[in-house]
């Protein structure tokens, strides 16, 4: 069995909430991780909500990076998924963690397309 692709799911706690709350530093770090991770990024949207709390979501050639805030919780989650070999979502995972600075953080990667190599359709 090989998985297709690899999905990191971050709890990141006792965040800044003023960093959790803006929009321009939120899009700057995904962006950083998607870089740094070796991923194409192909589109973006981010949105800052009233009166607080950013969700953003970058779609990557590989699947996706996504990021959702609650300042008031000094809380956020992030998912990095990504598919093939070229990307590496813990690098991913390591920019988000250090530039989020939470007091605390867990990471939970889970296998997805759990497939057996014969199954692939060709042609």
């Amino acid at each position: 069995m090989n998985a297709l692709g690899k999905h990191l799911l971050l709890e990141l706690n006792d965040c800044d909430c003023e960093l959790l709350n803006d929009i321009s530093s939120i899009r700057d770090i995904m962006i950083c991780a998607a870089t740094e991770a070796g991923a194409t990024i192909l589109g973006e949207s981010f949105h800052q909500f009233n009166p607080k709390g950013v969700s953003g979501v970058l779609i990557i050639a590989e699947s996706h990076l996504t990021i959702h805030t609650w300042p008031e919780y000094y809380y956020a989650a992030a998912d990095i998924f990504t598919c093939g070999t070229t990307v590496s979502p813990e690098k991913a995972a390591e920019v988000i963690i250090d530039r989020m600075n939470p007091r605390t953080h867990s990471v939970v990667l889970v296998h997805r397309g759990m497939v057996r190599v014969e199954q692939k359709i060709t042609g």
